[in-house]
């Protein structure tokens, strides 16, 4: 079904797009370096899962759908932008943390469930998301096969190889926080920096463009 050679130019395009900045890598290292590598690695997995709905979605049809229709790539698009916004306000009510404040008990410890859910909604609900995996599946897909099951296989594979490459940047990031969270008030600086960021693409959400 699939050739080597189409394999690996697939795995070396997936990983330049995945280490290319966009909302997802700069969400994971924001929340690193602010929160941690709980957070970081939380946020991580969860954007990896949020791709797995992608894939999903592509594979029916249903991003064929969103790109056809401008009130539901609206109506997904203003739905994202919302949470973004919603996540840098809550970056921005943070007081930040000092590790010198914090004890170790996992009451105390960042929810990497909940930084997870977090990943995978602002992932999940993004019509931009949706419509690059419309684009670029199907460019490594043999025609005469069965088209459907290359693009599971694909979309899946893209989501394992974006999940490794999440977590690296969440872990990494989040030993960067740590140190600088021993810092007097550096805690809450990050949590300012952080809102920023998820404002920021929020805003640069909304006011995108569906692709022609």
């Amino acid at each position: 079904m699939f050739s080597s050679e189409r394999l690996l130019g697939f795995a070396i395009a997936s990983i330049i797009c995945t280490i290319a900045p966009g909302p997802d890598n700069l969400a994971v290292l924001s929340l690193g370096l602010s929160r941690g590598q709980r957070a970081g690695m939380g946020f991580a997995l969860g954007c990896g899962l949020g791709c797995l709905t992608h894939t999903t979605w592509a594979t029916l049809g249903v991003a064929a759908t969103i790109a056809a229709s401008e009130v539901a790539f609206q109506s997904l698009k203003f739905a994202g932008a919302a949470y973004l916004l919603y996540l840098g306000l809550m970056a921005f009510r943070s007081k930040g943390m000092n590790l010198r404040d914090v004890g170790t008990t996992k009451a105390q410890r960042p929810s990497f469930v909940r930084f997870m859910v977090r990943g995978f909604i602002a992932n999940a609900i993004n019509p931009k998301v949706a419509l690059f995996f419309l684009a670029f599946l199907p460019q490594f897909v043999n025609p005469t096969a069965q088209v459907s099951l290359q693009m599971a296989i694909l979309g899946i594979l893209f989501c394992l190889i974006a999940t490794f490459l999440f977590l690296l940047l969440g872990y990494f990031s989040g030993s960067i926080g740590t140190w600088l969270r021993t810092r007097t008030h550096i805690g809450q600086w990050l949590d300012r920096i952080a809102g920023c960021l998820f404002i920021g693409l929020g805003i640069s959400l909304i006011l995108s463009q569906k692709p022609i």
